[in-house]
């Protein structure tokens, strides 16, 4: 049994744990599949990249000739998409495992991880030890247990943008922003997409105006199945067919490619976390305190496998905590989730933080709000956006935000402003007043919306 200093189970945010402050530490490091975890290799860096091809079909096929500008969408080379998208990520994910294995002091387990006991973690025929465990193995796709789809096929969004060939007509089993994002890359490339959602809605977390606006535009799009259950799958020759229920009754849906969205769950069970005596809830998520320790000493969680949120930005701000706190046990810090925000890279873009109008009220917080279009701002009204729109909320007494949606063009980017305003505790007024906001440019739609408030 070999003893490590450090043993790190999974190579995501965790990877990004090791510095020069450990160059006399011992590393173990266990990945079993490739490096760089979902993020880079079959999570938002892949998505985007497939997002922006998409963008750029979607305005020359509609905006530009809505526009007078005599664009058209000739089809897509689905390979050399794909092609170029993975053939810039590969070479990432193999120059990290190269740069890991070639440290004195890392060593790379290429291996499930399964604890045995205490800080003691099974990797191949191997068992390890170490003094600090850091967990941050992430999360898998949940496949809902449908008769016969594993026989029909599907894919998840771990295997769907490998994929050789576009298929004409693609199921799409879910209304989240992995479903919403991936649909509409396959439909912007010319697939016939179905979306199959179990509720009246998409983007149900999202601020009940967002999740109206997206869905209306969505249904506008695509083929939208609302308040449908999947009660069954086949397959008939080079056809999966769907067996769905709404309303009491019943249909077919024929299609080449089924891609199930369902949500995310976190991968603490294959780890066998129980046999180390890291406490899991009841949504199996690993428990740990504000600094990341588990419920065993040494024992440290960060990630998807332990957050909720399930988001690169979020893992990453709990790596350095986990960083720091690994090589300072006598001045510990925590983690700040106090504004956590998230982007929805779909057509249109949706961004978040904070409050919704409806959390507020099933809370019974005092709030007010305002949502102001697009196209009430000057470059708003030139792009003849008639759809977007920001929406904020803010205590009536301290006069803070504490919320914001945004529905439209930049609106991962347009939200930044807003959330740093949040971090450092400015009231509203001081965000609309206290700076200058560049005239005709799209953040004078938050200027605006602010002013309201």
């Amino acid at each position: 049994m070999r003893t490590f200093d450090l043993i790190i189970i999974g190579t995501g945010s965790g990877n990004s744990i090791i510095g020069p402050e450990h160059d006399d530490w011992d590393v173990a490091l266990v990945e079993r599949g490739v490096f760089g975890g979902t993020c880079l290799n079959v999570g938002c860096i892949p998505s985007k990249m497939f997002v922006f091809a998409a963008e750029v079909a979607e305005l020359a096929a509609k905006v530009g000739p809505a526009l007078g500008v005599h664009t058209t969408m000739n089809g897509a080379d689905w390979p050399q998409i794909r092609d170029r998208v993975f053939g810039r990520i590969d070479p990432i994910a193999a120059g990290g495992e190269d740069y890991r294995k070639s440290l004195d002091n890392v060593t790379v387990f290429q291996h499930d991880a399964r604890f045995v006991g205490p800080r003691a973690v099974q990797v191949g025929d191997e068992t390890i030890t170490a003094d600090h465990v850091v967990i941050a193995a992430g999360a898998r796709p949940f496949v809902p247990d449908i008769p016969g789809l594993a026989e029909a096929g599907f894919h998840t969004s771990d295997s769907i943008m490998r994929i050789d060939d576009l298929p004409d007509r693609l199921a799409v089993l879910g209304g989240g922003y992995i479903a919403t994002e991936l649909g509409n890359v396959f439909g912007q490339f010319g697939t016939d997409v179905t979306f199959i959602l179990r509720s009246d809605r998409m983007l149900r977390g999202e601020d009940l105006e967002v999740s109206d606006r997206f869905t209306e535009i969505y249904t506008d799009k695509f083929s939208t199945r609302v308040n449908t259950n999947v009660l069954g799958a086949r397959r008939d020759g080079a056809e999966v067919v769907l067996e769905l229920e709404s309303d009491g009754e019943m249909s077919e849906l024929r299609v080449d490619e089924v891609l199930v969205a369902t949500g995310r769950i976190p991968n603490g069970d294959q780890l066998n976390v129980q046999a180390c005596g890291v406490e899991l809830d009841r949504d199996g998520y690993v428990v740990t305190d504000a600094s990341l320790r588990t419920s065993v000493e040494g024992v440290w969680a960060l990630g998807d496998i332990t957050n909720p949120i399930q988001l690169k930005h979020a893992a990453n701000h709990e790596a350095r905590v986990v960083a720091h706190n690994l090589v300072n046990p006598e001045s510990l810090i925590e983690t700040d989730h106090r504004f956590v925000p998230h982007a929805v890279f779909g057509h249109p873009q949706v961004a978040g933080v904070g409050f919704t109008e409806q959390q507020c009220i099933d809370q019974g917080r005092p709030y007010i709000a305002h949502t102001q279009a697009y196209g009430s701002a000057a470059y708003g009204w030139a792009m003849e956006d008639h759809e977007s729109f920001a929406k904020v909320i803010a205590d009536p007494e301290t006069r803070r935000l504490i919320g914001a949606h945004i529905i439209g063009p930049q609106a991962s980017t347009l939200i930044q402003q807003l959330i740093q305003g949040m971090t450092f505790g400015q009231t509203v007024d001081e965000m609309a007043r206290d700076q200058y906001y560049i005239h005709p440019a799209l953040p004078e739609v938050i200027e605006q919306a602010l002013l309201e408030l």
